[in-house]
């Protein structure tokens, strides 16, 4: 018998919905029909929770609600579910690391073995573990520290991601799959990470397919729900490697 937590879902208003379709339309995972002129939600346990459908409502149909379902595994459902689980505390692959104390030996160690520096053989990254799951809320190299939060595919998508995003090792490095890993959980964590970090900016590189918004939309989420002053940028990768879009929100609060 499947798991079931408590986790986000749409809902839907079928005295609004006028069966236009295109929430069935938005929806990667199959999880809306249209039935009898009204879009129905055919099983909460294969909605990921992201939206996508919901911008897409011109009648306002659809909302989210918190109930208790069928854990969603992604589209390969159950195969290697042990293996997607957080590792333990104990492992020594998610020993926390702060590596910008030795970004200048490496350069020298560089320059020693006369790797050409031009084709950016010097790595920008500045922490470990990178994973969003893994990462500890008060991990010492997030104090007052930029942070990039970046979607799995950015990185393999996008030439010298490092150096457009890392450079020097100023801003510390979070990833995570908004589709795949379960956006409540990213939410609630960064929203810790926000707040016990006072984190001055944060930049959030997703790619250009639907699926990939949920971390942004998660993102924006974790900072409301502070309330702090940040600088919120938005970077958007197209499956062709190139910046599609880049723009900064600067979330203000008046003191009390």
């Amino acid at each position: 018998m499947k798991q079931k937590i408590l986790r986000r879902v749409i809902k839907i208003d079928e005295d609004k919905c006028d069966g236009c379709g295109l929430c069935a339309e938005a929806c990667h995972e199959g999880a809306i029909v249209i039935e009898n002129g009204k879009a129905k939600l055919k099983s909460k346990s294969i909605c990921d929770g992201l939206g996508d459908c919901v911008g897409e409502c011109p009648k306002g149909a659809i909302s989210f609600e918190m109930s208790e379902v069928e854990e969603y595994l992604g589209p390969d459902e159950g195969k290697g579910a042990p293996g997607d689980r957080v590792l333990p505390c104990g492992c020594p692959g998610s020993a926390v690391v702060d590596m910008r104390i030795d970004r200048t030996k490496a350069a020298l160690a560089v320059t020693a073995n006369k790797v050409d520096q031009d084709a950016g053989m010097i790595s920008q990254l500045a922490n470990w573990p990178i994973q969003l799951k893994l990462v500890p809320v008060d991990a010492p190299y997030l104090r007052e520290t930029p942070i990039v939060l970046a979607a799995d595919c950015t990185g393999f998508a996008l030439p010298g991601f490092q150096q457009a995003f890392l450079e020097s090792g100023k801003s510390m490095l979070l990833i995570g799959c908004p589709k795949l890993d379960d956006a409540n959980l990213y939410e609630e964590k960064l929203s810790q990470i926000l707040k016990n970090n006072k984190t001055p900016q944060l930049t959030v590189v997703i790619m250009e397919v639907p699926c990939c918004s949920g971390l942004w939309r998660l993102a924006e989420a974790a900072v409301d729900e502070v309330g702090m002053d940040i600088d919120l940028i938005k970077v958007v990768i197209s499956i062709d490697g190139n910046i599609k879009l880049k723009e900064t929100i600067k979330y203000r609060y008046k003191s009390n």
